[in-house]
């Protein structure tokens, strides 16, 4: 069979995997609820989906900053074109006022909205989909408490063939299967819980997995956590299993918790992205669920340890590069962080061995010193120590001799960056 048939009959099969996805019974209602949970008084069901509601993060998409809570409108920029989150509030009209509770279910489990279109998978639904039938009711009792806000859904903004049905019905039959958490008799409960956050509500893997060409993770349903860059956010989500990125595996439990819960332990402090989900969502979980959560991500399997290195160039202008570079930390950078890079953690983060420098990817390391570094105010952190901006005193190329000479010193052993990363980072918008 020539290649060119073989393509034709490919063409083929994935329109007859489209078609049968589209003719795919668009109303699901799935188990009922569990008795014990329909015997909760009202009050109970709503404040455990308002817990819910904080851990899946809910209000960072469909509020837009200083609009009304869940009104939906705020425009995620993707590599395919824009789209705009819908308003959840009880109006009838515009909101999800006339929703189900199956309905919701729908939503949550199969990707599909009431009337039967597929969803847009920038609403995590390949990781809600795993959300049990008792959280997706409480999630529905809490959202019936949202006022009502009359506010029109704007169309989403996509470019052809990513604004069609029929192409995201190809989509979900390459990377989506709906399912629910089987349980591992090998863990614990508390494992168990812990991996229902982080692959459920949490949705870490919609950030921390690599993507392809047509926006799928790696893994069903995005269950792979070996990192990867932000679509459109200029940022690179670091590999959670593996040593040389954020893997855990050699953390103590406790020091997991603590940087999910307030935003800075004694070995790193999140920024950027992150920071805004620890101030929005994990700080208000309980320490039960932050523990749990950090029990699973340590126990992921390690990943490769360390990419190889290249050999550095001894030339005399790589040499002179980074004696610039030593220059420049001398005058903007040690003060804080110390001649030496040991830094006073956790307001000065050490340099010394700090795998968001050695990463293979400098993108982070680039933003932090162009933008600043700002962990979140929490709970457990009121006033953070941020690190000032230095986008607007360096030049490209200065910032890349700084992050190359952080790169390559007191034992770091990282790839040099050029002016041309920098200035590709420098245009990035910051939120």
């Amino acid at each position: 069979m020539s290649r060119r048939v073989r393509r034709g009959a490919a063409v083929v099969a994935l329109l007859l995997v489209g078609t049968a996805a589209l003719l795919w019974p668009r109303h699901d209602a799935g188990l009922p609820p569990s008795a014990s949970f329909a015997a909760l008084p009202p009050s109970e069901k709503i404040a455990r989906g308002a817990y819910l509601a904080r851990a899946g993060d809910c209000m960072a998409c469909h509020t837009v900053r200083g609009g009304a809570e869940y009104a939906g409108g705020r425009v995620l920029e993707t590599p395919f074109g824009a789209i705009v989150s819908p308003n959840l509030t009880q109006d009838a009209a515009t909101g999800i006022g006339s929703w189900s509770a199956d309905d919701f279910w729908n939503a949550l489990h199969n990707g599909r909205a009431r009337d039967g279109r597929l969803l847009y998978p920038a609403f995590p639904y390949p990781n809600y989909t795993a959300v049990t039938r008792d959280d997706s009711e409480a999630l529905y009792a809490y959202f019936r408490t949202i006022p009502a806000v009359r506010r029109p859904n704007e169309p989403h903004r996509l470019r052809f063939p990513y604004d069609s049905q029929v192409a995201l019905a190809f989509w979900r039959a390459l990377y989506f299967k709906p399912g629910v958490t089987h349980a591992d008799p090998a863990q614990s409960p508390e494992w168990h819980r812990g991996a229902y956050l982080v692959q459920g509500l949490g949705h870490c893997s919609a950030c921390h997995s690599p993507r392809d060409a047509l926006g799928g993770s790696k893994g069903r349903n995005g269950g792979d956590l070996s990192g990867g860059l932000v679509p459109m956010l200029g940022w690179y989500a670091p590999s959670l299993a593996s040593d040389a990125e954020a893997g855990l595996g050699s953390w103590p439990v406790q020091e997991i918790a603590q940087l999910l819960h307030t935003g800075v332990a004694p070995r790193a402090t999140v920024s950027g992205p992150m920071a805004e989900v620890v101030r929005e969502s994990l700080q208000y979980l309980s320490a039960e669920d932050v523990r749990a959560m950090a029990v699973y991500l340590k126990s992921l399997p390690a990943a490769n340890a360390a990419p190889e290195r290249p050999e550095r160039s001894p030339a005399p202008q790589a040499v002179a590069f980074l004696a610039a570079g030593a220059k420049l930390y001398e005058q903007h950078c040690a003060t804080c962080h110390g001649p030496s890079g040991r830094g006073a953690a956790p307001h000065y983060p050490p340099l010394a061995g700090n795998r968001a420098l050695t990463m293979p990817d400098a993108t982070n390391a680039i933003r932090l010193v162009l933008n600043g570094g700002f962990p979140p105010g929490t709970r457990g952190n009121p006033r953070p120590y941020g690190m000032p901006p230095f986008g607007h005193v360096l030049a490209d190329v200065e910032v890349a001799q700084v992050v190359s000479y952080l790169r390559s010193d007191w034992g770091n052993d990282a790839p040099p960056v050029s002016g041309a990363d920098v200035n590709r980072l420098r245009a990035v918008p910051l939120d």
